[in-house]
């Protein structure tokens, strides 16, 4: 090879390389418009198949054993909403299943909206089929055929040099699929036309491009042709979540613009006015009600997961500054101090919870909501509150419900559940739980939960409280009787109430609560000795930032599928079943618990707070027997 020849080969492949760089599609963030209010985002579709194919959950859902259901509701979901799809707009699914290999992102953005007018959002798709362009296109080009020999209403725009086809969908175009909406009005008023929505797609190398509106493809359209437009990546806010989130390429991943969102819903009218000046209703406003939540100070909401082999780990941030936090911000701002399982929860637990939540504060920042939302509001709180202090007054004058329960609260809520005793449908509905809440004296706690509960279920004075092991169980109505139709009375589970090791205690199981108050003998295995969690709880970064939570998936499952397959013996409960899910979940096609059983194991969170934000992180680790 000549030193010419040399220079022309290299010089091909340099420019091969650039095209090739040129034909990269860029990452979601820098497509999306600067109003965006939120997208998820595969950033690559072929890697979510992969990752998906071993998952436990998939591999669960295409097993074998659950052909028959999984059948059954795909069949239903064809039925409801692919063949009305494919009917309505003469396309077929199947010619664009395979079409995802790069990204594939959903996004809703402002869409020139000022929060409180008719303007939809904005609504937007973009998908890359990487090396099946050429089946998009010609996917495309059938579509707009047959679009256009149907008679529907067909236009070319160019926007910054692409050429998008719009076609308009009329309001009675997606009827098949979401069913007819009777119009909405308001009272004297003629109602609303519904307005046709025109459709602006295009292809740009292997993305397909689409949106409801020209304001939505417009940025994407200038990017692609290579504008300086602001996209979301310019957000500073946004870019802060794409470094601690998004930077270990997770499998997907989403972001809530909450500042721009709740900006925008805050600018809506007050309601003032709108029930009449007689009316003895207070008037809410939308801006108040958001101050005083706390969300106007959210700036926004993050999520991405992450699936391996290990398994599969999700984090959630909410970015809000501890500067500028209040309601139930500050409320779930949580201390860092340790959310470990006590000694004292038995490693039989399904479900296990503690989190670290300041009662009191919590208490205090509560009534500034309501203040904040309705000074009437607070007015009702409080003559409840008076209610029940003139009520326990006649018995003990010393009695003030704030001081006695609200006073009391301390810092540490924990929950636990066994699993059920029994197969009958009650038992797998109601398993044995209990609630534990820290308290400074807990007599006086358990003396304010008697007389709210009296407020609401007459108390019966001649029940002594048992003994057990040196502790008072109280029984405590929480309902009236109820009666059947020839009028016999239905017996009422009570709440039991004791207290120990610092904690005020309620169940309505007296089995698991005399399990706690024995505890201290030493003779219960502890759930902190579990295979597996110590592993696990690791990867979620520990249990000190004032929240844990762990969960047996695998008994949790088995329960599961006890109950609906109970529910599917006894007649009554299924017809409400199938009437809640429209028939599509056939409970009576489940396979035995035991053929699946090996894709369910155990999952755990954890939670902490720091200067930015709140962070919530679960893993849900790989069935060690799937290895």
């Amino acid at each position: 090879m000549t030193k010419k020849h040399l220079h022309v080969s290299l010089a091909a492949i340099f420019l091969a390389g650039v095209s090739l760089v040129r034909a990269a599609i860029p990452p979601a963030e820098n497509l999306l418009p600067s109003d965006t209010l939120g997208f998820i985002t595969v950033p690559d579709c072929n890697a979510f198949r992969a990752a998906s194919k071993v998952s436990p959950q998939m591999m669960f859902w295409n097993d074998p054993a659950m052909k028959p259901f999984h059948d059954k509701l795909m069949g239903k979901f064809t039925e409801k909403f692919i063949a009305p799809l494919e009917q309505d707009l003469g396309l077929k699914v199947a010619d664009f299943a395979d079409l995802p290999q790069g990204q594939f992102t959903f996004a809703v953005t402002v869409n020139g909206s000022n929060g409180h007018d008719d303007i939809p959002p904005g609504l937007l798709l973009l998908l890359d089929t990487k090396d099946k362009s050429d089946s998009l296109k010609t996917n495309l080009a059938t579509l707009v055929k047959k679009w256009t020999d149907d008679g529907r209403t067909i236009r070319t725009q160019n926007i910054h040099g692409l050429a998008f086809t719009v076609v308009t969908l009329s309001s009675n175009d997606l009827d098949g699929i979401f069913g007819a909406r009777t119009p909405v009005s308001e009272i004297g008023k003629e109602p609303k036309p519904r307005m046709p929505v025109d459709i602006y797609f295009t292809q740009f190398q292997s993305l397909l491009i689409a949106g409801n509106s020209p304001k939505v493809v417009e940025p994407v359209a200038a990017h692609l042709a290579g504008g300086s437009v602001p996209s979301i990546a310019d957000d500073p806010t946004f870019a802060a979540d794409r470094l601690s989130q998004f930077r270990d390429a997770p499998t997907y991943y989403g972001w809530f613009n909450g500042k721009l969102f709740f900006n925008l819903i805050s600018q809506a009218p007050d309601d003032a006015g709108a029930a009449g000046p007689a009316s003895l209703m207070p008037n809410f406003s939308t801006a108040k009600i958001i101050g005083a939540l706390g969300l106007g100070n959210l700036k926004s909401a993050s999520l991405a997961l992450n699936e391996s082999r290990d398994g599969s780990a999700m984090n959630v941030h909410l970015t809000a500054p501890d500067d500028g936090r209040n309601g139930l911000l500050k409320i779930f701002s949580l201390p860092a101090k340790d959310a470990n399982p006590p000694a004292f929860v038995p490693a039989a637990v399904v479900k296990f919870s503690r989190v670290r939540l300041d009662g009191k504060q919590a208490w205090d920042e509560l009534q500034k909501m309501v203040a904040a939302i309705s000074p009437q509001g607070l007015a009702a709180l409080n003559s409840v509150i008076n209610m029940a202090n003139v009520t326990a007054k006649q018995k003990d004058p010393g009695f003030d419900l704030n001081n006695n329960l609200f006073g009391n609260l301390g810092d540490d809520i924990i929950s636990y559940q066994l699993a059920p005793v029994g197969d009958s449908l009650a038992a797998l509905a109601g398993p044995p739980s209990l609630t534990l809440v820290a308290t400074v004296n807990p007599e006086q706690m358990i003396q304010a939960v008697k007389v709210v509960a009296s407020l609401v279920a007459p108390q019966d004075a001649s029940t002594p409280p048992r003994d057990f092991l040196g502790h008072k169980i109280i029984s405590i109505a929480i309902s009236r009787p109820q009666r059947t139709a020839n009028g016999a009375i239905v017996p009422i589970k009570p709440l039991l109430v004791s207290s120990g090791d610092g904690y005020v205690a309620l169940s309505s199981d007296e089995t698991v609560l005399e399990q706690f108050l024995r505890s201290s003998d030493g003779n219960v295995k502890p759930l902190s000795e579990t295979p597996g969690l110590a592993d696990a709880e690791a990867r979620v970064g520990g249990a000190g930032g004032g929240l844990f939570g762990y969960q047996n998936q695998s008994d949790v499952m088995r329960t599961s599928f006890k109950l609906l397959k109970s529910a599917v013996e006894s007649g009554s409960t299924m017809q409400i079943l199938q009437s809640a899910t429209g028939d599509w979940l056939d409970f009576s096609l489940l396979p035995d618990y035991d053929t699946v059983a090996k894709y369910f194991y155990i999952s755990v969170y954890s939670g902490d707070t720091s200067g930015d934000g709140m962070t919530l992180k679960v893993f849900n680790p790989r069935p060690p027997q799937l290895n």
